[in-house]
Order: C-alpha cells, then structure tokens, then sequence
C-alpha cells in the first residue's frame, strides 16, 4: 500500500491535502520498448530485390542516435563500383512531402488558406472553383495524372520526355485533356498533376523558384548537404547511384536512366537527395521542428488510400503488421525506388533505396524494408514469405507494373 498526498491551494495562499490511497503490484512500468531493427531481415530485402532485377539496394537507420546500414550491389553497372548508403539519388515522390511542407509553412504564414480555391492565388487555372489548396495536397481534386499517358510504354515514354522541358501550365493543360477522375474532395485518386499545381502555388505565392524555397526553407535550416533540386538539369552533382529502368519487353537490358530531366514531375518528383539527409528530414518534420503544432496536424488529417495506408497532405500513413504507423512517402522516377518514412515521434528513421524501376517484384520486396525496420524480427511471422505484388506506384500511377 502506498500513500500519496494530494496538494490544492486555497484562497489567501493555504495548502490543504487529501490523501490518497492506492494498491501497487509493482515498481511503475515503463512503456515497452520498440523491437530492434531486424537487420537480417532487412539484407534478406535488399538481396532479395538484387535478385530480382536492381543492380543495387541500399538502407539506412536512423534509431534514437544509433545508425545502422546496409548495401548490396553496384551503383554502376558498367564501373562496378559497390552501391553506398551514402550516394546521393533521385527521390522521386519523396519531393511532394518537401513541397507539402512549403505551402504549410506558407499557411502558418498567412499567405495562403488550405480551404481555399486554387484559382483564388491561380486565377482561372483549373477549370473548377470547387476545387481547393487541401485537395490538391490530399490527391482528392479529381485531376487527372497526365504522366499516366505518358509512361503507357516505359522506356519509349521515357525516352521521348528524357531531355524535355515543360512548363507547370504544359503539365496542367495535359491533365485537363481528360475528364476529371472524381469531384472535389471526393476519395484520394493519386495524382502527379495536384503537385505540379503545388509548385505553382508556392512560385506564385513566395515570388520565387521552388528551388530556392526548398534551399530556404528546409536543405538550409536542416544542413541537407545532400539534397538538392536540379532540375531542369540533367546530371546528379557529386558521388551518387546510377538509376536503371526496367524495360518493356521481358529479357531486354535495363536502360540507364541516369540523366533525365526530370521536367516531367518538378514539384512532384524532381529533387536528389541521400539515405541520411532523408532520415533528417521526416525526423525533424515528425518532430514538430518544420511547421507549428497546427498546421502538423492538418498534415495528419488521413484520408483512407488503400489497403494499410492513408494520406494526409503530401504526407503518407503506412500501418505495417505489428500495428506500428509509420509516417513518409515513397519515390519512383526512372531508375529510382525510393522509401523514406519515420515513427510519429519521428526517433526511428528509415530511407531505402533500390535503383531501378518499373518492377512491381523490386518494389514490393523494398517495402519488406519498413517491415524489418519497425517491426523487428516479429515481422518474420507476419509477413508472407510471398506477398501479393502491389502492381502500382507514383510514377504513371494507373499504369500496372510487372
């Protein structure tokens, strides 16, 4: 039996207490600790997804101050130099969560309304006064995504856009040759069209370049020595992975797709980064250090978007099969996929990368990742040692893969 003493102060400063009586079986308990990272489990990954098609496949954990890292393969398959956590790569999708934050933390500013109208700070742009700022970071505004048609053939789609340059409004105007995929604010319908939108939005509303938001805002603040974004430029700066795509025709050598614009996504899809930059990243963002209070919680109201998964604004929700949430995005351009996510108290960090893409087994192997990395070994009874293909990714996103 212990005894506790309740204090209140009275009027006039006096203290009164009332006691409290209260059975314990036991010293206090602590919450449970999470598992440790599987870190066989996660090479099992890794060389599982070389088998399959990538040259290389690489993860690093970041975990309360202790790092852990893993890499197979070659990040040059004509050089044959071993692929290293730390090369830089293209992010793909992992860019909307940078671009996400932008206009959050224009909201917090007061420079923009998540509730309203795109057309209000882009006059007469989309064809739907309906169709508001928080739909578009939500993929509930019903454009359609003109990447879909553009990448119907991979490499021959590819190749066509390698070296282009397009306009935000060349993009949009694409989408709007299509009807729209559901009203606004209907169910999520991902879409690289609403992140085209949401540079153009942050350009008009900061009267500068994505880039030097990006630089300013986040690469800056956080000391992101490796993150950047390049485009319309082609190369990647410094030592960085070579990034192959999986051709159409079964047996056919993959194609280096290294060199790219990127012009296609921008906004959506454009920026480089690394494994350690990422974690650094999604830790700070989950932690509260990016934004305020409030506009981190408009960034978590979830929309349902699929089995174990919902989405916020530009921010993903994965629910893995210990119960564990946990908080990012993936990335897929040509060459890259990209996996970057964190615990909700942004502590334990993971960024994975395989590079090649346009694999349905590569990318369903790399999701393995976050299920070692969460989960630990408890993950090995969970998980099917052959689990369903997830067909679709964020590049062309109705376009099934292998």
């Amino acid at each position: 039996m212990v005894t506790c003493v309740k204090w209140r102060r009275l009027a006039g400063g006096a203290l009164t207490g009332a006691v409290v009586l209260s059975l314990l079986t036991g010293p206090a308990q602590a919450a449970p600790a999470a598992p440790a990272p599987d870190m066989t489990g996660l090479r099992g990954a890794l060389k599982t997804a070389q088998r399959q098609g990538a040259p290389g496949a690489m993860a690093r954990i970041d975990d309360h101050g202790t790092v852990r890292q893993a890499a197979v393969g070659v990040a040059d398959r004509k050089t044959r130099r071993a692929l290293s956590t730390a090369d830089r790569f293209r992010i793909g999708s992992v860019t909307k969560v940078f671009s996400a934050v932008v206009l959050l933390q224009l909201a917090d500013e007061r420079k923009l309304r998540l509730d309203a109208p795109v057309n209000q700070y882009l006059p007469k742009l989309l064809p739907d006064n309906r169709i508001t700022v928080r739909h578009v970071l939500s993929h509930r505004s019903g454009l359609y995504d003109y990447s879909n048609d553009m990448f119907a053939r991979s490499v021959s789609g590819f190749e066509a856009v390698r070296t282009k340059v397009f306009t935000y409004r060349q993009l949009v105007a694409r989408s709007l040759r299509h009807a729209r995929t559901t009203k606004p604010g209907g169910p999520y319908r991902y879409s690289n069209t609403n992140f085209v939108v949401a540079g153009m939005l942050i350009e008009k509303l900061t009267g500068h370049p994505v880039a030097a938001e990006y630089q300013k805002r986040i690469i800056k603040p956080l000391k992101l020595a490796d993150t950047a974004y390049v485009h319309p430029g082609t190369a990647l700066p410094g030592r960085h992975t070579r990034g192959y795509l999986t051709p159409d025709k079964a047996g056919a050598p993959l194609v280096d797709a290294t060199r790219q614009t990127v012009s296609w996504a921008q906004s959506a899809g454009a920026m480089i980064s690394s494994a350690k930059d990422l974690d650094t990243f999604l830790s700070a963002l989950m932690r509260g250090k990016l934004m305020s209070a409030a506009q981190l919680g408009q960034m978590q109201r979830w929309v349902p978007a699929g089995t174990s998964q919902a989405y916020g604004l530009g921010l993903r929700r994965r629910t893995l099969s210990c119960g564990v949430s946990v908080y990012g995005h993936t990335g897929a351009v040509q060459g890259y996929y990209s996996y970057a996510f964190t615990t909700k108290d942004g502590r334990r960090s993971l960024a994975a990368l395989a590079n090649v893409s346009n694999s349905g087994r590569v990318h369903t192997t790399m999701l393995r990742t976050l299920e070692s990395t969460f989960c630990g070994r408890s993950a090995l009874s969970r998980v099917s040692p052959a689990p369903v293909t997830e067909r679709y990714d964020d590049l062309a996103p109705e376009i099934p893969l292998d």
